[in-house]
């Protein structure tokens, strides 16, 4: 009997009306246009307006996912949110989605694992269909990381944007394709190099946390650029292998964006040619748990040609924690 496996039915996704360009971060801190985009590939990001939160951004991503499934919200039976950012500790933002969009019967959480939020989640669902617990899944990525961060710190606030993707998951009605394989990793010794070292149990706020900007992303960019390199590039290349593929039987390489500089040792690694490369940093900046799907929504609906029965994607992303991963895909669709 064939192995049921999850595929991805749709694709969605959010993207804030407002603009933040280098231009204008010239304006806000020491830095310039040249120097950001050298160093990072950005040159512009989407902002969140305040006090919206990442549920309103995952809403209507995934609103237009099930739209264009043609799938009821009552029709859902999971929902994960991996996200950063969520709306409040808790409740969950699964649980604000599952509301707002009416998926009545869904089960679902939130998924911490950094910019490695997606993949890790797409996989945790992805597992859920194939034991046969669960028939459709709402997989979300968002994130407003610009709440977190210091816009008067030009080595981390010229990086980020805000955005939410989400897919659909359902069991494939064809053998030997969908989400055919995953690796994932956590290192914790490298939690030190990027987090939030205020707001958590060990340091709530306190006026000295605040005074002392806790409350901000934290990066030790030249030890995280070396893992980031390193790790996803690696295991990119791994489930390739694995597989028994090489970077000529995929059509698109999906990976986190982070950095211009890692994406481009990421497909080296793979033997992935540029044209292959899915490659938005110099829109949207770094959006963390976003990140992956707004380049599968690109490879899916953006691009001409875009993916098609039996094309062979790679995802790959890298995060906090140190969390990284990456999952093969054969597409399926009718």
């Amino acid at each position: 009997m064939a192995k049921r496996t999850a595929y991805v039915r749709s694709v969605g996704r959010f993207l804030p009306e407002k603009k933040l360009t280098n231009s204008d971060l010239e304006k806000m801190v020491d830095t310039s246009d040249e120097w950001i985009v050298t160093r990072t590939g950005v040159r512009e990001r989407r902002i969140l307006e305040p006090g919206l939160g990442s549920s309103y951004m995952a809403v209507r991503a995934a609103r237009e996912c099930l739209e264009r499934a043609g799938v009821g919200p009552e029709e859902v039976d999971l929902i994960i949110v991996g996200t950063v950012t969520p709306d409040m500790m808790f409740p969950a933002t699964a649980c604000l989605v599952q509301n707002e969009i009416g998926a009545k019967n869904a089960w679902g959480f939130d998924l911490s694992a950094g910019c490695s939020g997606f993949l890790f989640s797409l996989s945790t669902a992805a597992q859920l269909i194939e034991a046969g617990r669960v028939n459709r899944a709402l997989v979300i990525g968002s994130d407003v990381i610009t709440t977190l961060i210091d816009y008067t710190d030009r080595n981390t606030c010229v990086i980020f944007g805000d955005a939410a993707g989400a897919v659909l998951l359902e069991a494939c009605p064809e053998p030997g394709f969908g989400i055919l394989d995953f690796i994932l990793h956590i290192d914790g010794s490298g939690g030190e190099y990027l987090c939030m070292k205020g707001g958590g149990s060990r340091r709530p706020a306190t006026h000295q946390t605040v005074d002392n900007k806790e409350h901000f992303v934290f990066q030790d960019g030249r030890n995280v650029f070396k893992a980031a390199v390193n790790e996803m590039s690696n295991v990119a290349a791994e489930i390739l292998e694995k597989n028994g593929l090489t970077g000529k039987d995929i059509t698109f390489l999906i990976p986190h964006q982070a950095n211009n500089r890692i994406v481009e040792a990421t497909a080296k690694r793979m033997g992935i040619e540029n044209g292959k490369v899915i490659a938005n940093i110099g829109n949207y900046g770094n959006t963390v748990s976003a990140s992956v799907p707004l380049g599968l929504y690109e490879a899916v609906v953006e691009r001409d040609p875009g993916v098609k029965k039996g094309d062979y994607l790679v995802l790959a992303a890298f995060g906090a924690g140190f969390t990284w991963g990456s999952a093969l895909l054969r597409w399926w669709e009718q």
